[in-house]
């Protein structure tokens, strides 16, 4: 009896039967995640709840004769995400994502930004407890900048993440949450797994009807599925999900390289450091840095190589593959290149230094440009690692799948050993592990990895 896996991101909402006895998952359905609601303010990002949840429902019909007969479903989806949602899941606000930044508008009181008056009231030790994590784009920054206006909604509505909220909505139940999705929030204290409840008091949002926090693998309630009721799982966050799917051991670390960046160790215990500390699975937890300059800042070095031609009507059916071999066909530069062109943990004021006319090339642009990258992964890698070292590297992401030459130089710069992570869908396949940790088919999320194991050696789904 397969499980049905979601996965809800920005770009798409995904999902396919997890084969818990095949230990397999089926062919990976995908639809588009409905567009931003318009005619909104600059800073604001908000979305239509119910138009998501037509998605889903259209997406579980879809892989209903897949999953014949359906054991479960178990959802993981995009973090920092808040709907406002009563006691029997309905929504009652728009969805806001990390993309909403209205917490950077300014403070009435003229001290700054919201972002501002809302950190300068939070302590170096409540930092450390909230993972080391205090930034716009959270939903405690939204809850913070509404109390600041007396906008905060009824206080019966729960504060949901989105992944929960979907939940909730199939089960006609409150939204509850389990630390992965509860971590998000900003509002989760490490020390107790909690919420926060001294430092909601002083900003003003102690009175809200906060999520219970309940374990990983338990029963949100019944979804009624192809005229059956079937267990919903709890919702687990996206990120710990494709760590997962990355079948990420001990000593292992970790990088994930897209349009964004993050390197990532687990930590046997709870641990606080240079870098963020995020709940896990297994009683674990994440020793991990984001937000490092990746994808993107290689896409805006092609737009700008791109400009004259894109401004002279022509389209350049694919420069990555010229990048690529122009990049491997060049084996060292001296150009220096910081690619941090937006805000990011690595600064957020870019440079190109060190140009000679017979290096304005794309070939030494770009080498430059990974080098760079390697560095900057094994500076995180250092932070993340705490003096503990590493065995071996996973790979993840389409950037490091594509350019051979930033694998080298990173393979390089390590002087270790890397492995791709098994599966391009990899919070697919962190979907089918949690389902036999959850479904009582493995001990733990651990076990569950040594039954992939064979995904790990075959290097595909």
């Amino acid at each position: 009896m397969p499980l049905i896996g979601i996965d809800i991101g920005t770009s798409f909402i995904k999902g396919a039967a997890l084969d818990l006895e095949a230990r397999r998952f089926g062919r990976v359905r995908r639809l588009p995640f409905p567009e931003p609601l318009p005619g909104r303010p600059p800073l604001h990002r908000e979305f239509d709840p119910g138009a998501i949840m037509a998605a889903v429902r259209e997406l579980i019909a879809a892989l209903l004769p897949d999953a014949a007969p359906c054991e479960g479903l178990l959802i993981c989806g995009l973090m920092h995400g808040l709907v406002w949602a009563d006691a029997h899941g309905q929504p009652r606000s728009p969805l806001t994502t990390w993309q909403d930044q209205r917490v950077l508008e300014p403070h009435p009181s003229g001290a700054g930004s919201f972002f501002d008056v809302l950190a300068a009231q939070v302590a170096p030790d409540e930092r450390r407890q909230l993972g080391n994590e205090l930034r716009a784009g959270q939903p405690l920054g939204l809850l913070f900048w509404l109390a600041e206006q007396r906008r905060l909604p009824a206080p019966s509505l729960t504060p949901a993440s989105l992944p929960d909220f979907v939940a909730a909505n199939l089960c006609a139940t409150q939204p509850t949450t389990a630390p992965t999705n509860a971590m998000a929030h900003g509002a989760l204290n490490l020390d107790t797994m909690r919420w926060h409840e001294p430092l909601l008091e002083r900003l003003g949002l102690g009175g809200l009807c906060w999520p219970a926090v309940q374990p990983e693998g338990s029963i949100v309630g019944l979804a009624e599925v192809g005229g059956r009721s079937i267990p919903c799982y709890m919702p687990v966050g996206d990120f710990q999900c494709a760590l997962a799917g990355a079948l990420l051991a001990p000593a292992e670390l970790s990088l994930n390289i897209a349009t964004g960046s993050q390197a990532s160790m687990l930590l046997p215990e709870r641990a606080f450091g240079d870098f963020q500390t995020r709940p896990f699975f297994d009683g674990r937890f994440l020793a991990t840095i984001t937000h490092i300059p990746a994808g993107r800042s290689l896409s805006a070095l092609v737009a700008l190589l791109s400009e004259l031609a894109v401004g002279q009507g022509v389209a350049l059916p694919d420069p990555w593959r010229y990048i690529a071999d122009a990049a491997a066909r060049t084996p060292a530069t001296r150009i220096e290149a910081d690619l941090a062109f937006f805000s990011s943990s690595y600064g957020d004021a870019g440079a190109l230094a060190g140009l000679h006319e017979e290096e304005l090339t794309v070939g030494h642009l770009f080498r430059a440009a990974f080098e760079r990258m390697a560095a900057t992964y094994h500076h995180a890698a250092l932070r993340v690692a705490r003096g503990q070292g590493w065995r071996g590297l996973v790979l993840s992401g389409g950037l490091a799948q594509k350019l051979p030459a930033l694998r080298d130089t990173i393979a390089a710069r390590f002087g270790t050993p890397y492995r791709f992570a098994p599966s391009s869908e990899d919070t697919m396949l962190g979907l089918l592990a949690l389902g036999l940790a959850f479904s009582g088919r493995a001990s733990s999320l651990g076990a569950a990895a040594r039954m992939l194991a064979s995904y790990r050696e075959a290097g595909a789904e």
